[in-house]
């Protein structure tokens, strides 16, 4: 099983972010063969250096589109060894499970990519799109020297993007049961309220800066932001941390820090946020300063080609009508959106990823593959038709 094999090498590297010890080396010497022309870009500051792998096969008819496969060779730190099984960089099989850290999160979907672009290229060795791949070793992190830099880098150079696979593993209960077709956006802020300390036994003269920002906070947690549409929920404020005091029981704190994040959709802006919390703080007339942290801005991809496509894969090789959804947290999909009109995460069930004993059923490895390669096909006889 060359797909099997494959991760197998990839778990193997100890490639905790934002480290990729090779793995995008190992992808190398799999796509240069085949045609692709590799591009490393390293990126970041001395003590967090980033790879990051562009590597692209074009097509030879002109104006062909193109298909992306996105991934992340990076993965979380392991937590407690002595909590592992087996050691999380030693690939091992137990109960029909493939063991390591990176199994489902994600270097079995970054294998399924390449052995599916290897059957698809030998048996269509002219077909009538190009191919590449995305490759970085910072999403696990800050994701600022990653993917983001790549995109950035090929839009300065015109370079024409049409389909993007991530290989986030996206499925819940079984291979093929879940597709990403878009992320909302995160917009964080922290956010604090100037009061007066002092002695709490003489309120008059403090200004007790948890009871000013208490009903501000109670409106904002009550405002509907949007209603969400037929793809996402509606957008969602939540205060996370809230923090003031001086650990002393009779003082008043001079201010009050809270960090709070609005998870939107698409139906709300960064900037149509921002005025809202504003105008509510500043109608209870607090004294107040918020920082401001753009995660990442929503896309949704609308069924078109690429869902449509891998729906029918999913359907022929697992044999299900899979789910269209928007839910989790953010991925690299929000940067490559910004120049790829059609984005779609899938890869393995999800239910492992970040754990201790993380694992993959080996049984989902070859019909992932199968999928990509399905798309890929689909996909082709599209472009070519």
């Amino acid at each position: 099983m060359k797909t099997l094999h494959l991760a197998e090498q990839l778990i193997s590297r100890r490639s905790v972010t934002p480290e990729d010890d090779g793995c995008q080396q190992i992808l190398r010497e799999r796509l240069a063969p085949l045609g692709f022309d590799c591009e490393t870009l390293v990126s970041g500051p001395e003590d967090f250096r980033v790879t990051n792998l562009w590597a692209k096969r074009p097509s030879s008819r002109p104006d062909a589109p193109t298909l992306v496969f996105a991934g992340h060779t990076d993965v979380v730190p392991t937590g407690p060894l002595d909590q592992w099984s087996t050691d999380p960089f030693v690939p091992a099989h137990r109960d029909g499970r493939l063991y390591g850290r990176g199994a489902a999160d994600m270097k079995t979907s970054i294998a399924a990519f390449v052995v599916a672009v290897e059957e698809f290229l030998s048996t269509h060795p002219d077909p009538a799109l190009s191919l590449a791949f995305l490759i970085t070793s910072d999403e696990e992190g800050p994701a600022v020297d990653g993917t983001v830099v790549v995109c950035e880098r090929l839009a300065a150079r015109g370079e024409k993007l049409d389909w993007c696979i991530v290989g986030e593993p996206s499925s819940v209960e079984r291979l093929g049961d879940m597709i990403k077709n878009g992320r909302r956006g995160s917009l964080s802020g922290k956010l604090v309220v100037h009061g007066v300390q002092g002695h709490i036994a003489y309120p008059q003269l403090a200004k007790n800066p948890i009871h000013l920002a208490l009903p501000a906070l109670a409106e904002l947690a009550a405002i509907e932001w949007d209603r969400g549409n037929d793809f996402f929920p509606p957008t969602s404020f939540q205060a996370s941390n809230i923090h003031a005091g001086t650990g002393a029981t009779n003082v008043i704190p001079g201010s009050l820090v809270v960090d709070f994040n609005f998870r939107y959709c698409t139906e709300s802006t960064p900037d149509a946020l921002k005025q809202r919390v504003h105008e509510v703080l500043d109608r209870h007339g607090l004294d107040y300063r918020i920082d401001w942290t753009l995660g990442g801005l929503p896309f949704l991809t609308r069924p078109a080609e690429l869902v449509g496509a891998m729906q029918q894969a999913i359907r022929e090789v697992a044999g299900i009508e899979t789910e269209l959804s928007t839910t989790g947290g953010t991925s690299d999909g929000r940067f490559i959106s910004r120049i790829c009109p059609q984005v779609v995460e899938f890869g393995p069930v999800n239910a492992m990823i970040h754990k201790i004993d993380e694992h993959i059923a080996v049984d989902q490895v070859e019909p992932l593959k199968d999928i990509y390669r399905r798309t890929i096909e689909v996909l082709a006889a599209g472009a070519r038709a």
